[in-house]
């Protein structure tokens, strides 16, 4: 099961804080909304999100159809045949994709420790 790129998605405080950290860890930031709340920060392979205001809590994060250095891969397994896989293995879903639909959509779901799991697509196959 290929769930795609992993990253972490980190419930900051202050973005701007958080983001002048992570910068002096060595991470450049590649996407986010002009610092209004969030920045997507990246060294290397290693991904983080950093979200002021939107989760009340870190959450792991796999995105289906996106590599960790930012490409596309040609070829990905859509999250809601992901969803359907889940299921049939009876992983419980907190929030689920509506498998009617196409294009992007998300899932999340709780390991047994309460540690969030979003798996959100961005595109489309």
């Amino acid at each position: 099961m290929d769930l795609g790129a992993f990253s972490i998605s980190l419930a900051v405080k202050d973005l701007a804080a958080s983001k002048a950290f992570y910068e002096k860890l060595g991470f450049e930031q590649f996407g986010g909304d002009d610092g209004k709340h969030y920045a997507m920060m990246r060294n290397g392979t290693s991904v983080i999100g950093l979200f002021q205001g939107m989760f009340e809590q870190n959450i792991l994060t796999f995105n289906p159809g996106w590599a960790e250095d930012g490409d596309h891969p040609e070829t990905f397994t859509d999250v809601r045949e992901l969803q359907k896989q889940l299921r049939a293995k009876g992983i419980s879903f907190n929030m689920e994709a509506d498998e009617s639909s196409i294009g992007p959509a998300s899932f999340v779901l709780t390991d047994p420790d309460g540690n969030p799991i979003l798996v959100d697509q961005h595109r489309s196959e």
